[in-house]
């Protein structure tokens, strides 16, 4: 069977064939529900916000214009939807300034964990991290966001976006290294 794209779905859902949105929402559910769950750090808070960004895709859907990706509007969606509720429950957020760093991305250099671990080590240190700077790192590592398309998601500028990837991965680092040095503690 051939594997439609979501533009298909789209079009289907647009031309009044609703019962094809849950293609999308099959294809999301997942990380829509990963962003909300980070953001707002409560189970049915998060499973609330993620059925809400659904409904609010799903009634905005004849104003995607494709001019971004799909999953960049529903994540951008979602986010949103996700602040406006913290913002509701009087939580705030602090962005960095904007501040210049070059352009190539880096990427996390895991070779110093065994790989059979590396996925135990890496999920315990992203469990450590505030929700904006998980959402970053799930966005770019695991969904492939490009920077642009994380700023659009997020509202933050490109350059911003870079400086707090850049940051994180050197948190990261920083979170693994210790985990290392207290497993080898534990072993001697």
């Amino acid at each position: 069977m051939e594997k439609k794209d979501d533009n298909y779905y789209i079009e289907k859902v647009k031309n009044g064939q609703a019962n094809y949105f849950s293609y999308i929402v099959d294809k999301y559910q997942d990380i829509v529900f990963s962003i909300a769950l980070k953001v707002l750090r409560n189970r049915e808070d998060a499973e609330e916000m993620a059925q809400e960004s659904f409904v609010k895709a799903f009634r905005s859907l004849h104003s995607f214009k494709g001019k971004s990706k799909f999953s960049t509007w529903l994540y951008r969606i979602t986010y949103n939807t996700c602040i406006s509720e913290t913002r509701k429950k009087k939580h705030h957020f602090i962005f960095t300034d904007d501040v210049q760093i070059r352009d190539e991305a880096e990427e996390l250099n895991l070779d110093g964990i065994p790989e059979e671990n590396r996925e135990k080590y890496v999920k315990s240190a992203l469990e450590k991290l505030p929700e904006d700077e998980y959402t970053l790192v799930l966005l770019y590592y695991f969904e492939d966001q490009s920077v642009d398309e994380i700023s659009r998601i997020t509202g933050l500028t490109a350059s911003n976006v870079k400086v707090k990837l850049h940051r994180v991965r050197k948190k990261l680092y920083t979170i693994l290294d210790d985990m290392l040095k207290e497993e080898l503690y534990a072993i001697l």
